[in-house]
């Protein structure tokens, strides 16, 4: 069974969902480390010193600012890049490579980890 998180929405995601953090797309990752409970990385910059480590639950509940929603739906994403193109902090080699993580496009795109989590993959 894969590791999971409580996002403070409610929502409980695992380490293949996307969800918005602060106004950017996140994913969650397990600790490796005992400094820490879990990540929180970046969907294009993560897997480095961008990911942002907490100790606990708590601490996320108090970072999750007005800009996060946690997971959203494919219109939800559709409008988040639209207004994100419109966005100088991000370039379009970026927005590209978030879009097909969350529209598709893909083994790591929003459908096919709908699709994994049903069991039609």
């Amino acid at each position: 069974m894969a590791p999971t998180l409580e996002l403070p929405t409610g929502e409980t995601v695992t380490p293949d969902d996307v969800f918005l953090f602060n106004g950017y797309p996140y994913r969650f990752v397990p600790s490796a480390d005992d400094r820490f409970a879990f990540e929180l990385s970046p969907l294009y910059w993560g897997g480095g010193e961008m990911d942002v480590p907490f100790p606990d639950r708590e601490h996320l509940a108090a970072q999750w600012g007005p800009d996060s929603r946690g997971t959203l739906s494919e219109a939800e994403w559709r409008d988040w890049l639209t207004g994100a193109r419109a966005d100088d902090r991000f370039d379009e080699e970026e927005l590209a490579a978030v879009e097909r993580e969350v529209l598709g496009g893909g083994d790591g795109g929003l459908l096919a980890g709908l699709r994994r989590r049903l069991g039609l993959q």
